[in-house]
């Protein structure tokens, strides 16, 4: 059998609304994890490592915040003259007008990009979620069964009323509800998802037409496949999160500090990022750090447990910093004292400032505000 020929498209136009502060200036897969990434390098890295070449990315809220970080793809091995990776703005098509409704919308307006290029496959994924796949062996699932589309589907601990919740007999998927109130159970759809190239676009064309227009993939278009076409899925073991809420941001770094997360720096499938050449981070003297990440450029003169610290961010001495995420660039004062929280790029707290407690997550904006 040939290797049918595949195109990623990562729909990278999101404005994480959920996330409060942390997306007012940014989209959501510009946010910073794991003090020197960014979301967007999860799904390129799993690309590069899975040797997938033809990459676009479809973005629609913030842009430029993310155009910067992705150097033409250099770090994901997709700045080439054939295929490599290739930046869409929104397009509005024929009838769309201003953003996409969601993310089925989206991919509609690139139907005639993508029937041009002519793949067999086409991948679609999400830059909100923290994994490590091959996607190869995702195609394998797709091809064996003969599908129209695969879900990549996981168990979920959290609430699965927030993510599509798939039911599976064998393998086949049977029933598909998108964000139901009341789950029927835990196993989720991860946000990757493989299809028919041609059985997508001809089923986008004909919902778009019954329906008069197109929302989020879980409103219209996997239930119709699901009910009308052989759809399976794909079970993904290993860690995934969907970093849509300050709770879970945080609950992913207090996990990757406990040794429970993503390996971001796994030998055989490290996440590759765009950054600049930095001096390591700095722990004065008198200063107290453990259970911490110290990203580069960093400074730490005070206090800091069990909590990653961003790039440029400056800890003085008599700052405490517990339990919490400080973006790039963050300074916090002698007197201050930080728990369970996450604080935005380039905020400067007060001297004496005492943010956050043990019972919810706070986010501190660029203006040193929280609520």
């Amino acid at each position: 059998m040939n290797r049918p020929s595949v195109l990623a498209i990562v729909l990278a136009g999101g404005s994480g609304g959920r996330l409060g502060p942390l997306t007012d200036k940014r989209a959501k897969p510009a946010l910073p994890v794991a003090g020197s990434y960014r979301l967007i390098d999860i799904p390129l890295s799993n690309l590069h490592h899975s040797g997938f070449s033809d990459v676009w990315m479809v973005q629609q809220y913030q842009p430029n915040s993310l155009n910067d970080h992705l150097a033409n793809g250099r770090p994901w091995d997709l700045d080439r003259t054939n295929g490599g990776l290739r930046v869409l703005p929104p397009f509005e098509g024929r009838k769309g007008e201003g953003f996409a409704d969601g993310n089925a919308d989206s991919l509609f307006r690139q139907a005639a990009f993508i029937r041009e290029f002519d793949p067999d496959l086409v991948l679609l994924l999400s830059a909100d979620h923290l994994y490590q796949l091959d996607f190869r062996d995702v195609v394998q699932t797709h091809l064996e069964a003969k599908a129209a589309a695969t879900i990549v589907t996981t168990h979920f601990d959290g609430d699965a009323s927030n993510h599509g919740v798939v039911e599976v007999s064998g393998g086949a998927v049977t029933g598909f509800e998108y964000k139901p109130d009341k789950p029927k159970t835990t196993l989720v759809a991860t946000e990757v998802f493989l299809f028919d190239a041609a059985h997508l676009l001809d089923t986008l064309e004909l919902l778009e037409k019954e329906e008069g227009g197109l929302d989020d993939y879980g409103d219209q278009l996997l239930p119709h496949l699901v009910q009308h076409s052989t759809v399976v899925e794909h079970r993904l073991e290993g860690y995934w999160l969907d970093l849509g809420t300050p709770e879970n941001y945080h609950r992913a770094h207090m996990e990757l500090l406990d040794g429970e997360g993503l390996a971001f720096d796994h030998p055989a499938w490290p996440i590759l990022t765009s950054s600049s050449q930095r001096l390591p981070g700095f722990v004065g003297k008198g200063a107290v750090v453990a259970d911490s990440l110290l990203a580069p450029g960093s400074r730490v003169l005070g206090e800091v447990s069990h909590s990653v610290i961003g790039p440029d961010t400056v800890v003085e001495a008599g700052a405490v910093v517990v339990d919490s995420i400080l973006l790039n660039g963050v300074t916090v004062p002698s007197g201050a004292r930080i728990v369970r929280s996450i604080v935005d790029s380039g905020a400067t707290l007060d001297a004496g400032a005492q943010v956050g407690d043990d019972d919810v997550v706070t986010v501190v904006d660029r203006n040193g505000d929280w609520s």
